[in-house]
């Protein structure tokens, strides 16, 4: 009977010391923290073993956010769509001030941040590496998945019909990302909120003619 060889564990093991070091840097000290010297050196792992794990800085900041965007919130299955809208948004206000990597993500995809130490295999305006790609989608899943549950509800589609779920979610959320990226002193996000949801709903809800009650009359 020949016995099967066991897999090297040390490849998993130095990269998961590399992800920690990086995620604990950029926890602190955000993306500009995560750089090459300070990874290696706080996991204790050699140059060329974080470039076979990690071939660009792009890589490895995204694969660091992954590890620290919390899950998204999720609306209530109960209530009038303008309280499930209104706790919603109120909802991402307080995960975005508690734990703001999702923001923090998006900025640093937004604005195209890399680490200039690290060697890119890419030509500038390359297409994102699978690693960078992989942190976009799930910061727009992010986003969506919530409010996507919201406007599938019989609920909603009665009350809206079709909503553009991109333009939605920038006219509810965008306020609150504006407020915190602004740093305003006394900004009311709880205000800003009921706000939001209050211009989204008088733009888009139904006549009253053409909601389903009144077709029933």
């Amino acid at each position: 009977m020949t016995s099967q060889r066991r897999a090297d564990p040390r490849p998993a093991l130095s990269r998961a010391r590399l992800l920690d070091a990086a995620t604990s840097l950029l926890r602190s000290g955000g993306p500009s923290a995560v750089t090459v010297d300070a990874v290696t050196r706080a996991a204790n792992v050699a140059r060329a073993t974080l470039y076979r794990h990690f071939p660009s800085g792009n890589d490895l900041v995204a694969a660091a956010f992954h590890s620290l965007i919390p899950p998204a919130p999720m609306p209530a299955e109960e209530g009038s769509l303008r309280d499930r809208l209104t706790a919603l948004v109120l909802a991402w206000a307080e995960s975005m001030a508690e734990a703001p990597a999702a923001l923090s993500a998006m900025a640093w995809l937004a604005l195209g941040s890399g680490m200039d130490e690290l060697p890119s295999g890419h030509p500038s305006g390359a297409r994102d590496s699978v690693e960078v790609r992989t942190l976009r989608e799930r910061v727009a899943q992010q986003y969506s998945a919530p409010f996507d549950a919201i406007f599938d509800s019989p609920q909603a589609r009665a009350e809206l019909g079709e909503v553009d779920r991109a333009q939605a979610i920038a006219l509810l959320v965008g306020p609150i990302l504006l407020g915190k990226l602004s740093t305003l002193a006394g900004f009311d996000y709880r205000e800003c909120a009921r706000a939001a949801v209050e211009g989204f709903l008088a733009t888009h809800t139904k006549s009253a003619g053409e909601l389903p009650s009144a077709r029933l009359q």
